[in-house]
Formats: C-alpha cells, structure tokens, sequence
C-alpha cells in the first residue's frame, strides 16, 4: 500500500530541471567593425564551479586579443586570463576592442555574470549577479539545478556605434545597457503604472528632474539609481540621470 503511494508522491513533486551543456571549445568573436577580435581558450578549474564540488581545479579561462593590422593580417595585442573558470557563456567585442564576457559555462547566473576588459586584457570591472538585482528579483528568475535564467539567450549584442552592450532580461522589455567602463542603464516597462501599485512604485512622480515634469528620482544605499520616466523604470550604476533621459526619450 505504501509503495505505490511513494510512487504516486514522487511523480507530483517538483523536480529541478537539468543541464546539459556541451564541453567548452576554443572560441571567437570579432567586432562589427571586423578591426579587432578576441579567442577564448577554456580553463580547466572545473572545482570552482557550481555543480562540480571536489572536481579538480587548475587555471581559469585565457583570453587572447587581436587588432587587425595595415597588411590585413591579425597581431597579436594581449594574453590574460578571465574571471570563468572554465569559459564564458557568451562574449562579445567592440570596435576599439573592448571584451564584455557573460556567466559562465554550465552556470549561467553564478560568479561572475558580467565583466569588462580593455584592448590590452585588464579587468574593468566585473558584476555577480547581486550586483544587478535584488534578491527578490533573483528569487523570481527560473533556476535549474546550476542556472539560474535571469537573461534571455538570444537578446545580447553590441548596439549600433560599437561601444556599447545591450542584454535582454525578458520579453516585457527590461534591458541593460552597459557602456565600455562597465557602467550601465537597467530599463523596464512600469505595466501597471496606473494600477494600484503604482504609488508603491514611486507613479505618478511628484517631483521634477532637470525640468521634466513626468521624472522621478530615487537614490540607494548602494549608490544605484532609479529614474521613472514616460513609463519606464531605470535603474543606473555610474551614468550621469541626464544622459540616461535623453536616451530614453
């Protein structure tokens, strides 16, 4: 009696779902511009991921960058090595060649989910997860036993210009725009900007900024910023409130 009732138990409860990835491979990616590229040589530090408790650990992932040169050929400009410690899960390169790298193999959402290199293979700066969003907002994203899916897979790339990265957090609109420094711009549609959470959500905004009538601004602890305008929540690290309304406008 008791064991088909285990049985029944165990196929209504939830169950994490699973990742399959395939082995990291050397890789490329070239500027639009094709004036600068940047190989990705897998590390082997398979102990300091999640999922891979007791696994070795040896060295982290190795960029290579390249500039195109006069004769047309591709030189050599720096080696260094990355913050995955087996590969990122995607990065892309800009024009004057700049390295953003996204999560990490096999754990999207874990370490460190963004960084930002120069030309020669210096860190800028480098974000986890915690750094973007708060832990509700975290709590909220689809999580599998090593991911957690807090961007969509298809939506990063270089925006128009070349220096700065776009990445897609979903399909109701929310974004991030990061610039080459790695400071950024988060973007999302206020859906219910006259419902009943709107005061909660700081809509309509009381007070002006810089002279428009429909922007509000809020300061936090850790010194990232919320504006409210036409509709849209923004949420910035570094970038001057007046830059950031002019490109929502």
């Amino acid at each position: 009696m008791w064991f088909p009732l285990l049985i029944l138990a165990l196929t209504v409860l939830p169950v994490a779902q699973g990742d399959e990835w395939p082995a990291a491979v050397i890789r490329e990616a070239f500027s639009q511009s094709r004036t600068y590229f940047v190989r990705v040589v897998p590390g082997k530090s398979f102990g300091d991921t999640v999922g891979f408790s007791g696994a070795p650990k040896g060295p982290f992932a190795t960029a290579e960058f390249y500039r195109l040169e006069k004769d047309r050929s591709y030189r050599l400009v720096a080696t260094a090595p990355l913050l995955n410690p087996v590969a990122p899960a995607e990065f892309l390169v800009t024009d004057n060649g700049f390295l953003m790298t996204l999560d990490n193999w096999d754990n999207i959402g874990y370490g460190k989910v963004v960084a930002f290199y120069t030309p020669e293979g210096k860190t800028i700066r480098a974000y986890a997860l915690s750094d973007l969003f708060s832990k509700s907002e975290i709590e909220a994203f689809d999580h599998s036993v090593s991911s957690i899916k807090w961007r969509k897979s298809a939506g990063s790339y270089v925006r128009p210009g070349g220096d700065t990265f776009n990445v897609t957090i979903n399909d109701s609109g929310a974004v991030f725009i990061f610039e080459q420094s790695g400071a950024y711009q988060y973007c999302e549609t206020l859906s219910h900007a006259e419902g009943p959470n709107a005061r909660a959500l700081g809509w309509p905004p009381q007070l002006p900024y810089a002279g428009r009538s429909r922007t509000r601004v809020r300061q936090f602890r850790s010194k990232k910023r919320i504006l409210l305008h036409r509709g849209r929540r923004i949420r910035s690290r570094d970038l001057p409130f007046h830059t950031i309304a002019l490109r929502i406008s």
